[in-house]
């Protein structure tokens, strides 16, 4: 098909030009938008008319794997390889959605902010640290109120549902979901599914106002209860279609964020006028594509008393080993995070490095010189930190959660009772061993400030969106800004600590702990 872009100015001199393109169109990453836009440079004004517009630079073969198409754009100069991965809105199956004005435009908060209403052109650079000639990359839409809506305020059903384990914050994103819908587009209607997923077609609901949330970002866990498992797209859909429900709001991780894009495929295929809204939570910080997941800070922040205790009791007695294990099944950022913080850590343990125990530069050898240096030595340990040598010694068979996830093995058990069988048994030496895991209480606690702000934007960011009409997306910072992301983005991989970064270097820098690997093997 011809794509074309004409321009006119709208004073004398009357000039007009048109550049029309032959490109390759498919109905599905391409997106009708015959809009008008009008802006002013240099006292003139300039009109921009577009037919359609490439919302996705990628596309799925028969097997619906994902297949890169930059490379069949290639021969367009124009764009400076410039990517924008859009996300779903109702109008794509539902083209006659009528629009609104946003009751933002009459808010008394809202009467001072300069620019209201964020433009439809903004958008996000996934890549910020460019070179020159360098395309410009993957972009996301910028996350933010529209000047128009696709729901009126008193024809609004929404409904928020918590899933997964607990994490600081859920709260506090619920509380901020109600007080958004409430205070800044007058929706009266929100019901808590309680229970999770199967909560939908199994429990009770729960009516939200911003009265029956109003303290409870100051409570940990999560009002609506939670649950692993008990998905059934079709039960789910079929629920929300018989309250009449319009807009979802789903508050999980990984798996939560899966299921949340099959109900939205549901919904398209049954094409309800229903937004799907997802908000990535893990408190891991394993979640893809966004900065840093709701809830990682306060966990951060609240490992430093476990880090801390230990120190003070292995400080206190001769020869007195710590051992703290932290959350972070595929992720270690939580325990690198908290050991960088401290100061107090001889040595972090994650699951993206290797490590081994015996021989020339293995734990062992270090435990010791640590021990003769300083009397006492700190170690980190992720808990999904060798779990292949903890099932080889125990034998024990593998088992997964109703999510579907691996159950781990007690890898600070194991190191403990390694460590201490060692050095009183091969060595000879006497040693204290001190052992804390705070994974439930690091989990229980509410959020911290910054969190709390956090969970405030990533609230409103969804809130807006949906409003807007956007469905099948999640929220979240990407370099600083906020933004709606395609929710398959954020579960196509797992967030780890890359070992070639910096960051990882400033630990070891700081810690001076082996590297656990030979000088020439490849990371």
């Amino acid at each position: 098909m011809d794509l074309s872009l004409s321009l006119s100015l709208s004073s004398p001199p009357n000039l007009h030009f048109a550049l029309t393109k032959s490109l390759s169109f498919s109905p599905r990453f391409h997106q009708p938008l015959p809009f008008s836009t009008n802006f002013t440079s240099n006292s003139q004004t300039y009109s921009i008319i577009t037919g359609y517009h490439p919302i996705k630079a990628q596309t799925s073969n028969q097997n619906n794997t994902p297949v890169d198409t930059a490379a069949a754009a290639a021969d367009d100069d124009d764009d400076d390889g410039f990517i924008l991965e859009d996300v779903p809105h109702l109008t794509n199956f539902l083209p006659d959605l009528p629009t609104y004005p946003n009751p933002l435009k009459h808010s008394q908060a809202y009467a001072i902010v300069k620019n209201t209403f964020v433009s439809p052109e903004d958008v996000l650079a996934q890549q910020i640290v460019v070179q020159k000639g360098s395309p410009r990359g993957v972009h996301f839409r910028r996350a933010g109120p529209r000047e128009k809506v696709y729901f009126k305020p008193e024809e609004v059903r929404a409904c928020i549902v918590t899933c997964g384990g607990l994490c600081p914050g859920i709260n506090t994103v619920i509380r901020e979901i109600v007080c958004g819908l409430n205070y800044m587009y007058g929706v009266n209607n929100i019901l808590g599914i309680e229970g999770g997923y199967r909560g939908f077609y199994s429990k009770n609901t729960m009516e939200l106002n911003p009265k029956v949330v109003n303290d409870i970002h100051k409570r940990g866990g999560t009002i609506l209860q939670t649950s692993r498992g008990g998905h059934d797209t079709n039960k789910i859909v079929d629920n929300i279609q018989d309250r009449g429900i319009n807009q979802v709001y789903i508050i999980g991780g990984d798996g939560t964020q899966k299921g949340a894009a099959a109900i939205f495929k549901e919904v398209e295929k049954r094409r309800l006028p229903v937004a799907v809204a997802g908000i990535p939570k893990t408190i891991d910080n394993d979640i893809a594509v966004i900065d840093k997941s709701f809830g990682f800070d306060t966990a951060v922040e609240e490992a430093q008393r476990a880090i801390n205790a230990a120190h003070v009791e292995v400080e206190s007695v001769e020869n007195g080993v710590g051992i703290v294990k932290l959350m972070g099944r595929y992720s270690g950022f939580i325990a690198m995070f908290a050991t960088l913080a401290s100061r107090d850590v001889d040595c972090c343990l994650i699951p993206e490095s290797p490590f081994y125990l015996e021989g020339q530069g293995g734990l062992f050898e270090f435990v010791q010189r640590r021990l003769k240096e300083n009397g006492h030595v700190v170690i980190v340990l992720a808990e999904g930190a060798g779990q292949e040598y903890v099932s080889k010694s125990v034998n024990a068979p593998e088992e997964k959660d109703a999510s579907g996830n691996k159950l781990l093995l007690d890898v600070g058990l194991w190191l403990t009772q390694q460590i201490k069988d060692h050095f009183t048994t091969v060595k000879k030496m006497a040693i204290n061993m001190k052992y804390i895991d705070p994974t439930y209480m690091i989990r229980a606690v509410p959020s911290n400030a910054y969190d709390n702000i956090y969970c405030t934007l990533l609230a409103q960011s969804a809130v807006h969106g949906a409003m807007a009409g956007y469905s099948g997306f999640t929220v979240g910072p990407v370099n600083s800004r906020h933004a709606y992301i395609p929710i398959e983005r954020v579960t196509e991989a797992t967030n780890v600590v890359k070992l070639t970064d910096r960051m990882w270097a400033r630990l070891l820098a700081s810690t001076n702990q082996p590297i656990f690997l030979d000088r020439h093997e490849q990371i």
